[in-house]
């Protein structure tokens, strides 16, 4: 099964879009980016997670969640586990630097892994860039 559908997919170009909070929707899109993965194969795989507005809850630790504007804070440790697995099969997750602003978030002390350079200008434009460069949009 899987040798067939990596070659019948071949190297895929994908965005997926998260701007929600609900926990089990977050989980539910995390699951169908393994899913995808699995199906394509990773190495066929430029696979971006962009988050910005409520989606920014997906890396925010629960433990943060009083010293920012968000309604929810969801990167627990299962949360956490299941966003290495990802990361360690290629996948990038940015940040948008508007919402980190808005909902008041310090990356180094909110955020659960992500670095200077996973935060984007605006997520938004971030996901027009990579529509424009190619990149086929899911939002889960």
């Amino acid at each position: 099964f899987t040798t067939a559908a990596v070659a019948e997919y071949g190297k895929q170009k994908v965005v997926y879009h998260i701007n929600y909070d609900n926990p089990k929707q977050q989980a539910g899109a995390l699951r169908n980016i393994q899913n995808h993965i699995n199906a394509v194969g990773a190495d066929n795989l430029d696979l971006r997670v962009v988050m910005h507005g409520n989606g920014l809850s997906l890396v925010t630790y629960p433990e943060a969640l009083s010293r920012t504007k968000l309604n929810q804070a969801n990167a627990n440790d299962d949360m956490q586990t299941k966003i290495l697995g990802l990361k360690n099969q290629g996948v990038k997750f940015n940040a948008c630097a508007n919402t980190l602003k808005g909902k008041k978030l310090d990356r180094e002390n909110d955020l659960f892994d992500i670095a200077e350079g996973d935060i984007v200008p605006s997520g938004v434009a971030e996901l027009a860039h990579l529509q424009g460069q190619g990149f086929t949009y899911i939002k889960p």
